[in-house]
This record gives structure tokens, C-alpha cells and sequence, in this order.
């Protein structure tokens, strides 16, 4: 039996040399992990069986709710990109509205197109749409690029079924359609915050206008034709079926008996899987079969997105079977038996160690993988605090100063011809401010749910 001093210090080196091992040796994550939470098993003093055992267990406990979530999530954003339902979305939303007013609307749009995707996949898509609104309009390519990212990057760090909030979701036992909501509250005023206000803000920073004719994408524009292919209102009930099946489901288990088959009913729609199920045959019907594509095109729209997917999963099963390891040292006990006594704010707490983990590795993914590990303890040492907010406490904190060592910045630098001042000054701060954003959005959501 180790001591409680022993312990903290075993979970702690090993969290040191995970962070070392990805930042340093640009060991792929899911070794990284895999490698420290085997290293950390076996310091304890646990047989290599049963180390390898607890590993495989967390790794199918990681994916048990996760994978479908995010796998039925990729299909559903797959579809919407490939049928030209997010171009339609976004092409409504812009139109031909004056300049001042771009910003706003090509917010909302990737807020709303970002909903079901992975960030990744839906900026590499809307890319082309950026070079085409700022050369139509004649604005810095920032002005366009700088509120869309912003969009996209909202959805993905703080609504479900991004990979990390629908991890935080399954590892704090939260709500789907709780989360969802309260997600929505903080999301719509820190897109506009982090979108249109903020590029409004930096806009003097932005330094030289890159080539309109250069870069890895070209403007694209899209016919009438095209355009009217997808039908408008098919591809926003496509996105705002999820959540909105998920709310209806949440709402109506709070005013029904349970065990009676109207609650089963309500539960059955608060069921995310069910939900995005549901989602994906309307649009495998509405935007793909009554648009006009064959059903081998719209098979391959949507499995398009699943490539990228097979990495993440590895990541958050790996991340599953670390934070199964560090129950196995009996560090969810020590948490929960001081966690009590301690002065500060348990969801603060998340959102500073997810936020540490994110600066130090990079990927908002594996910030969060490593974080739920170590905070979900947290909810048992406090019984009223809502494990929903305590999702959104940690995803705000995994998206905080993205630098060097995170893919995306240099998605961001690349995609808009930027150099690595540019960069920073646009980018990081804006996902800076939207970390410190999402904490203050739990905190006052705190404050009145009491």
C-alpha cells in the first residue's frame, strides 16, 4: 500500500512524462498516453496483467458512449459538406449583405455549419468560401477567415459531439442535452464576442493582405444551380436536429414520472446516439437521396469525414484506459477524500488544469483526455455541483492559448498565408479569450442555478 505522498507524486511524474513525451519527443498521443499510463501501472506495484487488463478496460470504457456519438456525428457533418448543405447555409447567411455585416454572418453560419464536424475537416471545407466572400467584398482575408474560425472553433470546444466535451460528457456522467444547453447559453455569446467584436478589435493588427489568388485554396463560386440543389431548410433541420431532439428529451424528463412510457419516450430523445441516428438518415434522404445524388455518392459524403476520426479515437480510448489507471493507484479516493476541504472553486480547478495540460501538449483532445482523469474525482468530493458545467469548465480550459505545438495554429497560419506573429495576434488570443469566456459563462450559469 503506498502512501498518500506516493501516490500524488507516481501521478504526477507520470502526467510529467506524458506531457515530456509529446512536446519533446513528438511521440504520437495515443503512444504517449498508452506509454504513461502502463509506466504509471506498473510503478504502483501492480502485475503487468493487471495493469494491462485496467488499460484495456479504460479504453473500452473511453469509447463505450463516445465513439458512437462522434462516429455518427462525422457521418451527419460529412453529408451536410458533401451535399453542398453547408454552402447553402453559409452562402444564406452572407449574401449579399453589406461589408460591415460579414463578420456576423459568416459567424453564425460556421457556428451553426460547425455543430456536427470536427473543426478540421469543416475549416479545410469553408476555406474556399473565405477567399471567395473577401474578394467579392474586398476585405482582408482576416476579416472573413478570423469570425469563421471563431465560429467553427466554439461548436467544436463546447458542444457535443466534438470529441472533447462528448468525452467530458461520458466521464463526468453528465446530461447530453443539459450540456447542450448550457453549452448553447455560453456558445452564442462567445462567438459573437470572440467573431465579430474581437476581429472588429484587431483588425489594425492585422498586418499585410495576403494574395486572394495564392494560397492552398483558390475562391470558389458556386452557381445558382448548385445552390439550389440542397434544400436550405433540409440543411439547417439536418444541424438543429441533435440538440434540438436532445433539449425536447431533457425538458421532458424533468416533467415526467419516471418508469411511465411518456418518460421513456423523452429519455429515448435526451439519448444523444438516438438522436444523431436520427439526424443522419434525415439527411442521408433530404440532402442526399431528394437532392439528386446517387445512394454510392452520398455513402462516400459520408464517410469522407471518418478518416481523421481513427487517430482521435485511438487518443480518447487511450485517454480512457490513463484515467483507468489512475483510479487503479487510488488517486480518485485521495482527490475525493481532500477535495472537500479545498478552498478553491471545483470547476475553476478543472478549467486551470485543462488549461495547463492544453498550453503544455497542444491538442485540445488530449488536454481534455488527460484532465477528466484527474478532475472527475472532483464531482464526487462535491455533490451539488453539476456535472454538466463541470464539462464545459474543463472543455473552455482545453482550448486556452494555442500556440506553437497545436495543429490547428498552424492550420490557421497556413490556410490564410499568415506569418507567425500575425498568428498569434489573431488566433491565439481569440481562442485565449474564448477559454476565459467559457469559464466566466459557467461561473455566472453557476451562480443562478445556485
Amino acid at each position: 500500500m503506498h502512501s498518500e505522498l506516493t501516490t500524488l507524486l507516481m501521478a504526477v511524474a507520470s502526467i510529467v512524462v506524458l506531457i515530456l513525451l509529446i512536446s519533446k519527443l513528438k511521440l504520437n498521443p495515443f503512444l504517449a498516453l498508452t506509454l504513461s499510463a502502463i509506466g504509471l501501472g506498473l510503478a504502483s506495484g501492480a502485475t503487468p496483467s493487471a495493469v494491462v487488463d485496467a488499460f484495456a478496460k479504460g479504453v473500452g470504457g473511453g469509447l463505450n458512449r463516445t465513439g458512437p456519438v462522434i462516429g455518427l456525428g462525422t457521418l451527419l457533418g460529412g453529408i451536410l459538406l458533401g451535399s453542398g448543405g453547408a454552402d447553402r447555409i453559409a452562402n444564406a447567411f452572407i449574401g449579399g449583405r453589406p461589408v460591415k455585416y460579414v463578420p456576423w454572418a459568416i459567424c453564425a453560419a460556421a457556428l451553426l455549419i460547425g455543430m456536427p464536424h470536427l473543426f478540421d475537416v469543416s475549416f479545410i471545407m469553408l476555406a474556399p468560401l473565405v477567399y471567395t466572400v473577401a474578394k467579392r467584398t474586398g476585405t482582408h482575408l482576416l476579416y472573413v477567415g478570423l469570425p469563421l474560425a471563431a465560429g467553427l472553433y466554439v461548436s467544436h470546444g463546447l458542444l457535443p459531439p466534438h470529441p472533447a466535451p462528448t468525452l467530458a460528457v461520458a466521464a463526468y456522467g453528465a446530461n447530453t442535452g443539459l450540456t447542450i444547453l448550457y453549452g448553447l447559453i455560453i456558445a452564442v455569446p462567445t462567438a459573437i464576442i470572440c467573431g465579430p467584436w474581437f476581429t472588429r478589435l484587431v483588425a489594425p493588427w492585422f498586418g499585410p493582405a495576403p494574395d486572394l489568388n495564392a494560397g492552398p485554396v483558390a475562391a470558389r463560386e458556386t452557381s445558382d444551380a448548385e445552390l439550389a440543389r440542397v434544400s436550405l431548410p433540409a440543411s439547417i433541420v439536418a444541424v438543429l436536429l441533435p440538440p434540438g431532439l436532445m433539449l425536447i428529451g431533457t425538458l421532458g424528463m424533468a416533467y415526467t414520472v419516471k418508469g411511465t412510457g411518456a418518460y421513456n419516450f423523452f429519455s429515448a430523445l435526451n439519448n444523444p446516439i438516438l438522436s444523431l441516428l436520427a439526424a443522419v438518415i434525415f439527411a442521408f434522404f433530404a440532402l442526399g437521396l431528394r437532392s439528386g445524388f446517387s445512394l454510392e455518392q452520398v455513402s462516400k459524403m459520408a464517410s469522407k469525414g471518418l478518416a481523421p476520426l481513427g487517430a482521435i479515437l485511438l487518443i480518447l480510448g487511450a485517454g480512457g484506459g490513463f484515467k483507468e489507471m489512475l483510479t487503479l493507484v487510488k488517486l480518485d479516493a485521495l482527490i475525493t477524500h481532500h477535495a472537500s476541504g479545498w478552498p478553491v472553486n471545483p470547476l475553476i480547478l478543472a478549467w486551470a488544469i485543462a488549461a495547463l495540460l492544453r498550453i503544455c501538449i497542444g491538442s485540445a483532445t488530449v488536454a481534455t483526455v488527460a484532465a477528466t482523469g484527474i478532475v472527475a474525482p472532483l464531482a464526487l468530493a462535491h455533490p451539488g455541483l453539476s456535472p454538466e458545467l463541470l464539462v464545459l469548465a474543463t472543455a473552455s480550459g482545453a482550448v486556452m492559448l494555442s500556440h506553437v505545438n497545436d495543429s490547428g495554429f498552424w492550420l490557421f497560419k497556413e490556410y490564410f498565408q499568415l506569418s507567425v506573429a500575425q498568428t498569434f495576434r489573431t488566433w491565439t488570443l481569440m481562442l485565449s479569450l474564448q477559454s476565459f469566456l467559457g469559464l466566466a459563462g459557467v461561473l455566472l450559469i453557476e451562480a443562478y442555478i445556485g
